[in-house]
C-alpha cells in the first residue's frame, strides 16, 4: 500500500524515478501475488511504455490492470482509470474511453 501511495507522489515530484516505484510493485505483485495495488503498478508500466511509443504494449499492461480492478479489489479505480483512459484514447473509439472514465 505504501508503494501505491508513493507513486502517485513520485510521478509529480521525482518523475525520473518513478519507474523504479513501478518496478518493485510488478516484481512484488508476481512474487508474492497480486494485492490491491497492483493495477496501479501495471497500468503505470503501461503508460511508460505508451510514452516510449509502443502504445499497443501499453495498452496490453492497461487492459491487465483494469481487469485486476474486478479481481483484486477496486480501492484505487481512480487512479487506474485516470492513468489508463490516456493510454485507450490512442486504441479504442472515443465512446468506449467515456464509458471507461465515467465507470472509474
Amino acid at each position: 500500500k505504501f508503494l501505491g501511495k508513493l507513486e502517485i507522489g513520485m510521478t509529480q515530484i521525482m518523475p525520473k524515478s518513478a519507474p523504479y516505484v513501478t518496478q518493485r510493485i510488478i516484481q512484488l505483485s508476481l512474487s508474492d501475488g497480486m494485492s490491491p495495488v497492483s493495477p496501479i503498478g501495471f497500468v503505470h508500466f503501461g503508460s511508460y511504455i505508451a510514452k516510449l511509443g509502443d502504445i499497443s504494449g501499453g495498452y496490453k499492461y492497461v487492459k491487465l490492470a483494469r481487469s485486476l480492478l474486478d479481481k483484486v479489489s477496486r480501492e484505487n479505480a481512480g487512479e487506474v482509470s485516470c492513468f489508463g483512459t490516456q493510454v485507450i484514447a490512442y486504441v479504442e473509439p472515443l465512446q468506449a474511453v467515456l464509458e471507461y472514465h465515467d465507470e472509474g
